[in-house]
């Protein structure tokens, strides 16, 4: 059970991740944008670590204070629910 979470965790970071990533080329080259939503719902279920990370290093979405609210919360979750796996282990 801990490697599919682990996993779950890796992926879902990974992919919001790309997902920043991705949504700042596309509006430097003013092309059709990743909806907030999916970038919002991506870290509140626990990609908010890859999501405050990419904040910092692609200067994407850090004048939107609600992203980084999430994304704290979400990285709380993931955080929380390692420790717990670890400490249930």
């Amino acid at each position: 059970m801990d490697k599919i979470i682990y996993s779950y965790l890796l992926l879902l970071n990974l992919c919001l991740f790309w997902l920043m990533a991705e949504d700042k080329r596309r509006a430097i080259k003013r092309k059709r944008r990743i909806p907030e939503k999916t970038l919002l719902l991506l870290g509140l279920i626990g990609g908010g670590l890859a999501g405050l990370v990419s904040q910092k290093i692609f200067h994407h979405k850090t004048r939107k204070k609600y992203f980084t609210m999430v994304y704290l919360i979400g990285g709380a979750i993931a955080l929380t629910l390692i420790y717990y796996m670890r400490k249930w282990s």
